[in-house]
């Protein structure tokens, strides 16, 4: 039975309610999980898969993306940004949200190619949001980004969009090795089935927050498409992350589609 880890953010609700729906939980044994805790574990093959944050693809044996649907977006996104108390070129540190390594490594990057600015990293842990104060400040991803009132917030979607004029992925459906292809399709289909429910769902899913939209989230900044423009993003994010972290030679996924 393929074993399957997921996240059980805002923004995967439509993933996990085609899931249900389609009964791929009677066809595999499902965790879920943190997006750090996801990536984890399929690293350690703990799980076959996972909807993982992109950064860790290079540390996979094997990645293959089996999907054609992944959490990204066109520009702003919403849910993940730097906050601050004060502006960005006033901070000397920034907490790094443990929950995603993707983010982590898309701050860095941003921060010395597009803001080019220099910081002090830290690695955050549990409770970190109430130390962003004074010249500190913090990356804050997922669903404890709503609501939340700071007077400077940087998207970084949207600050991606502006340095690359591409869009991006932040995780992605991936296994550490070669699935049924049978499995591939009824995985894919349950997936499209809750995509395809987005207008239903919005009626459905509560709102963590009176002023943050659920049918704009899902429809205007969370986009589940994998499209060409996003595989070209993570082909590009890839090779920085690769280069921020001194890995070599260039590991790049194999998409299933592509079999």
């Amino acid at each position: 039975m393929i074993k399957i880890s997921a996240i059980s953010y805002l923004n995967t609700k439509p993933f996990l309610y085609g899931l249900f729906q389609k009964g791929i939980d009677e066809l595999s044994e499902m965790s879920f999980d943190i997006p750090s805790v996801c990536a984890q574990k399929l690293i350690s093959g703990e799980v076959d898969l996972g909807l993982v944050p992109v950064a860790v693809i290079p540390q996979i044996k094997n990645p293959y993306i089996i999907s054609d649907y992944c959490i990204g977006t066109e520009g702003e996104v919403k849910t993940v940004s730097i906050f601050g108390k004060k502006p960005l070129e006033e901070l000397d540190s920034l907490y790094l949200d443990y929950h995603s390594r993707t983010s982590a490594a898309l701050t860095q990057i941003l921060m010395k190619e597009y803001w080019q600015q220099s910081k002090t990293y830290i690695q955050a842990s549990e409770g970190y949001i109430q130390d962003i104060q004074g010249n500190t400040g913090g990356l804050i991803i997922g669903d404890r980004t709503i609501g939340l009132d700071f007077p400077f917030v940087y998207d970084l979607g949207q600050a991606w969009k502006a340095h690359t004029g591409l869009p991006f992925i932040f995780a992605a459906w991936v296994s550490n090795k070669e699935l049924p292809k049978e499995f591939i399709k009824v995985f894919n289909e349950a997936l499209d089935f809750g995509i395809n429910k987005i207008n239903q769902l919005v009626h459905i899913v509560h709102s963590p927050h009176p002023s943050f939209s659920i049918e704009d989230y899902y429809t205007k900044y969370i986009d589940y498409n994998l499209t060409a423009d996003k595989k070209q993003a993570l082909a590009l994010f890839l090779e920085k992350v690769q280069q921020l972290k001194g890995i070599s030679p260039i590991i790049q996924p194999t998409y299933a589609s592509d079999w």
